[in-house]
């Protein structure tokens, strides 16, 4: 809110707890998103828009991310950091007057030369972010051996699966394992929870993340999800696996993404954003096929088209008919969205979390409704195969 005098005014804030079942989710005055009263300095550094989104939710700059910076920048120097909106900033640049936007100030952990004259590339913390315009601490690293932090609906999905101790469990496209450690530990480490992804250094980082949790259930490798399905009854360590090889599996399938927030922006059209559509499909009839008759099938997007969320709900029931939406528990977000010719009480089995919140939206609304809400976009189908 835009206070006298041009000052940027904080709104209150409060702690409160939300509680559903064994999800807790508590907002901090340390959480604010309220836009800070940070001045652009003279000297700028500019970043991609991957690496200024994640400025935006508390990171610092990390030297790849980095595509300009002033010609004589040294260790220790004051600079503005800003994000190239659509790529067109030229590599080692020595400035940018392009499409970009200002996320903050920072003090530079390296020079020029060792950023962009090396035979290697460089690694490590490029900028230290001072003044980031908002107050949205960085967590990494924070109590490693002992939390994951994942966004609201990353933590629902993991509960919605309802994964129990003993069970073997298919995480099809695993990376970065958040979501793997989290049905780990709700099984109490007791089971199998096998880890895919079609990416070597993605599975390296599930290895690591299940090592230093502690994480004894995890079997991670590198496999494309798509031909995991073996037609070797025999072949049980896998992958690929046997038909029905797994009592419940989670299908967070790529897509889209465009629930992620904060977003600088894509440059994708619609024929990049629809090619997603076949790719899960693809992956679907892999998760029917692996999953036990009796067991659950968890079906989970970051993005908010019709396309990849209730129309496939839809192209799933016509599909498999073994297939039926379940209940999920629990259910703190919105119904399913009409469009792709689900009944109403299909929507309501499903669940939807969209990224349009603000502030500005939320003066009347219950605080416990804001914290459930005010997340990624996001989608959660599930089924039982009968």
């Amino acid at each position: 809110e835009q206070a006298p005098g041009n000052k940027i005014q904080r709104p209150e804030t409060k702690e409160i707890s939300v509680q559903s079942k064994n999800i807790r989710c508590l907002t901090s005055s340390l959480l604010s998103r309220t836009l800070r009263p940070v001045e652009p300095l003279s000297s700028e550094v500019v970043v991609d828009a991957q690496c200024g989104s994640a400025v935006l939710r508390g990171a610092h700059v990390f030297a790849p991310g980095i595509v300009a910076s002033p010609k004589f920048m040294k260790t220790g120097d004051l600079v503005s950091v800003f994000s190239d909106l659509e790529g067109k900033c030229t590599r080692a640049a020595t400035s940018f007057q392009g499409k970009r936007v200002f996320v903050g100030n920072g003090v530079a952990q390296m020079d020029r030369f060792s950023l962009f004259c090396t035979d290697k590339p460089a690694k490590g913390i490029g900028v230290r972010m001072v003044e980031p315009l908002y107050q949205s601490p960085s967590f990494d690293g924070v109590l490693p051996s002992l939390a994951f932090l994942q966004n609201l609906p990353s933590v629902v999905v993991g509960h919605v699966l309802g994964p129990r101790p003993g069970e073997r469990i298919l995480d099809m496209c695993a990376a970065p394992g958040g979501k793997t450690s989290h049905i780990a530990a709700l099984m109490g480490d007791q089971g199998e929870v096998v880890a895919l992804d079609r990416i070597r250094n993605k599975i390296d980082r599930i290895r690591e993340n299940a090592q230093m949790l502690h994480l004894r259930s995890i079997t991670a490798y590198c496999f494309n999800s798509t031909q995991a399905v073996s037609s070797d009854p025999a072949h049980t360590e896998g992958p690929p696996f046997p038909p029905e090889s797994f009592d419940r599996v989670l299908l967070d399938a790529p897509c889209s993404g465009l629930g992620q927030r904060p977003n600088m922006g894509t440059t994708w059209g619609l024929k990049e954003i629809c090619s997603y559509q076949p790719l899960q499909r693809k992956l679907f009839h892999a998760a029917v096929r692996l999953l036990k008759k009796g067991g659950v099938l968890v079906y989970s997007t970051c993005t908010v088209t019709l396309a990849e969320n209730e129309e496939q709900v839809a192209w799933a029931l016509e599909t498999f008919p073994c297939l039926t939406l379940q209940p999920q528990e629990p259910h703190i977000g919105a119904e399913g969205m009409l469009g792709a010719g689900l009944s109403p009480e299909q929507l309501r089995l499903l669940q939807r979390f969209s990224p349009e919140l603000s502030w500005e939206q939320t003066g009347t609304t219950a605080l416990s409704r804001r914290a459930d809400s005010d997340t990624i976009g996001f989608f959660i189908a599930k089924f039982l195969k009968g």
